[in-house]
């Protein structure tokens, strides 16, 4: 059946076939690297290093001279050549497909995820039984493609099912198809092409997330939210990159007034501008805008051109009436104090209007991160707080929140809240061990008022003040705390997909006045992939 794209997408997908079609053949690099905070850190001393020039901030990263070296290195960890059996070789040393030759490059594999779990405190057993794939490649030295897909069925500890009842989704991933029952079933895909026709310009195309900062969380935008639809087109002018992204978003909440399908839709406009002054100090720009096509009345305004502007900081003169945009801006900031050793930061802003009164809010990121600690090699650190002022990314109207299917686009605390945490790995031959602290205090939501971490409830009352972000306690909100602890020790079967067999503890006790909720989970398994899934809120 042929769907009938709104006018932005056909748009973006009609500018996207005539640069494929104008642009001439050249040598650049598009080889595509999908983002998983565990192997991003294993970068840390290629890209931290004085040395280095690489632009950090914007991910997933492109395939880069900076880190090729150290990428291949990992890719052949454990890899035993004297190997002849075909089902050996597989297991342990390569793609299930592989094919290399002077025009093209292809791989595939099967994405096993499987674990099984008890949840001491719930006495819950929980599994985890995930079948997925990987396909990828390459055409020239110009083009790249990859697509992973994962259809899943599990058991959750108490804390995440309840999330998971409530949103009706799994974080970061998919709708669970169970409808409230106690094993979810629920299945995603994604899939990119990237284009390079330039060495100074790549363009990225299809369905997947973006991170953009130094540190674990990120508070302009994560890869928390499930991925979505876009176009990304990224210019790498030496000491400059600049990124501009266009993506489509849904809402699952929001009142419904199209025909398109079962979520209101919505549109994101991002721009970032990261500048390298030298080798050891960089600064970052950063704006959003998220704008629908009807508000929650049934308001309509037709598309407008300003949401197609690449240029920073111009794509918020789209209309702000009958239905206002929610636009917020940024700063990075990343300074290498030692050899593999950086602080790095953000800064959140967005303006809103409560009342028939402007105001602002904010939110910040202070990190540091770095390797080779106590001079032990591929030791990987990293410490970080975070907090968000109440309203930071919320809007008059719910469709037109900083979110996708709901979910938060920065941290997965939402707003309102402050985060300390640290997480230090150590990779020894083919063993990794991790560990990973966290405390937050926040705001709980009762009776339906948004005086908690929520992004799709109207905005807090002007006169609200928050615990979470230490100010004076005006009442409303539920004070909560929470500490999380998590170990993981694995073992590497196959370095290119990730295949590991899994041993991992989880403690994580939320207390507030409505009592504590107590986890202590303990996982075995057989795992795969690089991707992200959060389970640390």
């Amino acid at each position: 059946m042929r769907r009938n794209y709104p006018l932005p997408v056909k748009f973006l997908l009609s500018f996207f076939a005539l640069v494929l079609f104008f642009v001439q053949v050249s040598l650049a690099q598009s080889e595509y690297l999908p983002y998983s905070y565990q192997l991003d850190q294993k970068f840390n001393a290629d890209v931290y290093s004085f040395k280095s020039s690489l632009h950090t901030s914007l991910k997933p990263f492109l395939m880069d001279s900076a880190i090729t070296s150290r990428y291949n290195r990992l890719m052949q960890l454990g890899v035993d050549s004297s190997r002849k059996s075909w089902l050996s070789r597989i297991l342990f040393n390569q793609h299930l497909f592989d094919v290399k030759t002077s025009e093209f490059t292809f791989y595939g594999d099967y994405l096993p995820d499987l674990q099984l779990g008890r949840d001491i405190s719930g006495k819950k057993t929980t599994n985890l039984n995930t079948r997925g794939y990987q396909f990828g490649g390459t055409v020239g030295t110009k083009f790249s493609f990859y697509t992973s897909g994962y259809e899943d069925q599990g058991v959750f500890p108490a804390y995440y099912d309840a999330i998971v009842n409530d949103y009706h989704f799994i974080p970061g991933q998919s709708y669970d198809r169970s409808f409230g029952k106690n094993t979810k079933d629920w299945s995603y895909v994604t899939a990119i092409i990237s284009y390079t026709p330039i060495k100074q310009l790549n363009i990225t195309l299809g369905e997947d997330q973006t991170f953009i900062g130094d540190g674990y969380r990120s508070l302009l935008l994560s890869d928390y939210a499930a991925p979505y639809p876009l176009l990304r087109l990224t210019a790498n002018l030496g000491k400059v990159q600049y990124m501009v992204m266009w993506a489509y978003m849904e809402d699952e909440w929001a009142k419904k007034f199209d025909g398109f399908g079962s979520n209101r839709r919505k549109w994101g406009m991002f721009h970032y501008l990261d500048w390298n002054v030298t080798n050891r100090l960089s600064l970052g720009l950063f704006n959003a805008l998220i704008a629908a096509e009807a508000d929650d009345y049934g308001n309509y305004h037709g598309f407008d051109i300003n949401y197609v502007n690449p240029v920073i900081l111009l794509g918020s003169l789209g209309p702000s009436s009958p239905i206002p945009d929610n636009t917020l801006g940024g700063f990075t900031g990343k300074y290498k104090i030692f050899d593999k050793t950086a602080l790095y930061g953000q800064v959140v802003v967005d303006r809103y209007n409560s009342n028939n009164t402007n105001s602002t809010t904010y939110g910040y990121q202070l990190g540091m991160r770095g390797t080779d600690i106590f001079k032990v090699n591929n030791l990987n650190y990293l410490i970080e707080y975070n907090t968000v002022k109440p309203n930071t990314y919320t809007s008059s109207q719910a469709i037109t929140t900083y979110t996708q299917y709901a979910e938060p686009l920065g941290d997965p605390l939402g707003t309102n809240f402050s985060e300390l945490l640290g997480i230090v790995n150590y990779s020894i031959g083919k063993f990794d061990l991790q560990g990973q602290l966290n405390y937050a205090r926040y705001e709980l939501n009762t009776l339906g008022q948004n005086t908690g971490m929520l992004l799709n409830l109207p905005f807090m009352p002007p006169n609200y003040t928050s615990v979470a972000n230490s100010l004076t306690y005006a009442g409303g909100g539920i004070n909560a705390k929470l500490g999380y602890a998590e170990g993981t020790v694995s073992y590497l079967l196959n370095p290119k997909f990730n295949l590991r067999l899994e041993l991992g503890a989880l403690y994580r006790d939320e207390s507030s006045s409505l009592g504590n909720k107590k986890t202590t989970l303990f996982t075995f398994g057989l795992r795969s992939t690089f991707r992200n899934l959060y389970h640390d809120f």
